[in-house]
């Protein structure tokens, strides 16, 4: 696993984004872990977090896009922080644009937020996670009624790793859906080999109760291949 993986992993962890216990998630699923990406609200944080997704984005997907696409409201910060780092990173300058969730009827109107999206724009979807794929059925026709316009992808921080609406993962079933390649910065299975037994801000999150947990959660609920 890279380096900034496992960063990435420890940085979650530390910014109280993922946590380990017993939760119930919307879906009523009880979970033994939890990510909340609202839990990033600090300048040093957003930084950090635009820089694990610009490397993680310039793995799979490369830089040859124009646009970076955050679904209001969690991706706006995001595409924000990552067209920063991916400047920082790699010296090229990426157009951030979101959608507003009401259309704004006076002054600088319209339903996008940032950068317009024109013909011929290649863009790239980010999230913080994806579990039902809902935010890609609003926002995709928004993207494709700009123009001629090419989704490279999309990146999201976590890949939970469980079915989605079918027996596939969201993230897989988007791909299917929509044809175009999805990622994620890290997947559960990466989260698991990092902080095994593994103390972090002093205590191992991931013992041998909460591994059990884990995997009899993946038994009924994981994703099939």
């Amino acid at each position: 696993m890279e380096n900034y993986k496992q960063e990435f992993i420890d940085f979650m962890v530390e910014s109280s984004v993922l946590k380990f216990g017993c939760f119930t998630l919307k879906s009523g699923r009880k979970s033994p872990f939890f990510m909340n990406a609202g839990s990033y609200v600090t300048g040093t944080q957003l930084r950090k977090l635009g820089e694990y997704y610009a490397k993680a984005i310039h793995d799979n997907f490369g830089l040859d896009f124009d646009v970076l696409f955050g679904p209001a409201y969690k991706g706006i910060p995001l595409s924000v922080a990552t067209t920063m780092a991916i400047s920082e990173l790699y010296g090229k300058d990426i157009r951030y644009c979101s959608n507003r969730k009401e259309v704004k009827d006076h002054g600088d109107t319209g339903i996008l937020l940032g950068s317009p999206i024109k013909d011929g724009d290649k863009v790239v979807i980010i999230e913080d996670v994806t579990t039902s794929g809902k935010s890609i059925e609003e926002t995709f026709p928004i993207i494709k009624a700009q123009g001629d316009v090419e989704i490279k992808g999309l990146m999201v921080s976590l890949n939970r790793m469980e079915r989605g609406k079918g027996a596939k993962s969201a993230l897989d079933e988007i791909k299917d859906l929509y044809g175009f390649p999805t990622a994620a910065i890290v997947s559960m299975a990466d989260v698991v080999e990092h902080l095994y037994n593994k103390e972090i801000i002093g205590k191992v999150v991931i013992d041998d109760q909460i591994k059990a947990a884990i995997d009899a959660y993946y038994e009924q609920y994981g994703a099939q291949a």
